[in-house]
């Protein structure tokens, strides 16, 4: 029987590993582009069934962002159809209060539910049987917990966790016995590189001028 595998990425750490890694060597911009299922599938072998790719992540409050994040999605989906799921937080508005001589009140945004999200769909899959393998792309420590739950109580399940690149996790390399770098995977990256326009029947979505 093949070993059902299923990806969890947390779309925030793995897009803001990638603009860490761009200002050092700018060809990590292009790995944005990225066809998600194509990219997980070459860690795989023939023994292994893809079950699905999971990608976490809020819509941005800024429309240019939120755009090029809905491209970015509708091609994913176009190439990968139910391979593909795209599970959403929400930015929340947080009044911040100047500690400065002005004292003066501006707000910042923040990402809220991802880790929330991330782990009920582990549980989810695991209590309904639904994957053999679980990836967890990710180096947010704040995801041990569910990762400890699993391994404790879901015997049977197997755990690998890869790290985006410049981003590193020691409790969760501990954890899974081992981590695997994306930042030396460059290649698996290029090969991954959706097409400029992707198309599906008569729809089409064409890659952002700029990110």
């Amino acid at each position: 029987m093949p070993i059902r595998t299923t990806f969890y990425i947390d779309g925030f750490n793995f897009y803001n590993g990638l603009k860490t890694a761009k200002k050092a060597n700018p060809i990590w911009g292009t790995f944005y582009w990225l066809d998600l299922v194509k990219f997980c599938q070459s860690f795989l072998s023939e023994n292994h069934e893809l079950v699905c790719v999971k990608y976490f992540t809020a819509s941005p409050i800024e429309e240019g962002k939120k755009i090029r994040q809905s491209q970015f999605f509708r091609a994913n989906k176009y190439l990968n159809g139910d391979k593909i799921q795209f599970i959403k937080g929400k930015y929340y508005k947080k009044p911040i209060i100047c500690r400065g001589t002005c004292k003066e009140t501006f707000n910042i945004y923040e990402e809220k539910r991802t880790d929330v999200n991330i782990s009920v769909e582990i549980m989810g899959d695991c209590a309904f049987s639904k994957t053999d393998l679980i990836v967890l792309i990710s180096a947010d420590s704040d995801l041990v917990p569910t990762m400890e739950y699993v391994i404790k109580n879901f015997k049977d399940q197997r755990i690998k966790i890869y790290f985006p690149p410049c981003r590193q996790s020691y409790d969760l390399k501990q954890l899974a016995g081992g981590a695997v770098e994306l930042m030396n995977n460059k290649l698996k990256f290029q090969k991954a590189i959706m097409a400029e326009t992707v198309t599906l029947g008569e729809k089409s979505v064409t890659k952002p001028v700029q990110w």
